[in-house]
């Protein structure tokens, strides 16, 4: 289902408390979810790393990655709180 989607808020019990996103919210989410895969590729070619794996080239891309992660998180969850 995609994170976008109206239906996410009736798929779980757990999920009750999501509200209905608004379509402005709906881009500004698929835009930072995007800019993260782009940033995620951008490390793998950075790594010389396979981007359908999770394995970066080092230990500092390993890091950005984990950084990257968390920053798309939290951005998200500011959209949607």
């Amino acid at each position: 289902m995609d994170s976008t989607s109206d239906e996410r808020t009736k798929n779980n019990v757990m999920r009750h408390e999501y509200r209905t996103l608004t379509e402005d919210e709906k881009v500004q989410m698929k835009m930072v979810k995007d800019l993260g895969m782009d940033f995620v590729n951008l490390l793998h070619s950075i790594g010389g790393t396979d981007p359908t794996g999770d394995r970066m080239g080092s230990a500092n891309l390993t890091l950005s990655l984990r950084h990257m992660e968390d920053a798309v998180y939290r951005a998200v969850k500011h959209i949607t709180g």
